[in-house]
């Protein structure tokens, strides 16, 4: 997948989780960056997203230019096609790394936005957290007591002590 489709894919998925035009979102992320700080963490990845864009493009033009049809190498040329291919993919790493952590923090405020719609469900849920135990379901009869645990002896043992 070429680096500009990854660009483009970044830009779909942060437009489509925001539902914002992506020129909206830059304005927000760097206006009020508090406010949402997954925003601003997925812009800024976009934005090395970008930057890797143009690398992959660069290095591109320079591997083809060196491998033309009908051109034929020089010999301290051939150093510079390896490298230009190393460098070639090392940008498209990047540049895929760079989209699977945009496409991480979509994943992590789409985890976060139903807690934040229903605060009232999350205290609900920490409460039965914090009771140790799950609600009886309506017409249920309750769990039966637990027996207490057995205590040892409270006298001293007999004998030598280690």
């Amino acid at each position: 997948m070429p680096a500009a489709a990854m660009l483009d894919q970044a830009t779909a998925m942060i437009e489509k989780a925001w539902g914002q035009p992506i020129e909206v979102l830059e304005d927000l992320a760097v206006r009020r960056p508090s406010e949402d700080p997954l925003l601003r963490s997925a812009m800024h990845t976009r934005t090395a997203l970008a930057i890797t864009d143009n690398s992959v493009a660069v290095h591109q033009d320079r591997l083809h230019a060196l491998t033309r049809r009908g051109y034929v190498p020089d010999f301290y040329e051939l150093d510079r096609i390896t490298d230009s291919a190393v460098d070639l993919r090392v940008a498209h790493s990047e540049s895929r790394a760079y989209l699977q952590a945009i496409k991480r923090v979509v994943e992590a405020r789409e985890a976060a936005a139903p807690a934040a719609q229903d605060p009232a469900a999350r205290l609900a849920q920490a409460a039965v957290a914090r009771s140790g135990r799950a609600p009886n379901a309506t017409g249920q009869a309750p769990d039966p007591p637990v027996p207490s645990a057995v205590i040892g002896p409270t006298a001293p043992a007999a004998g030598p002590r280690r």
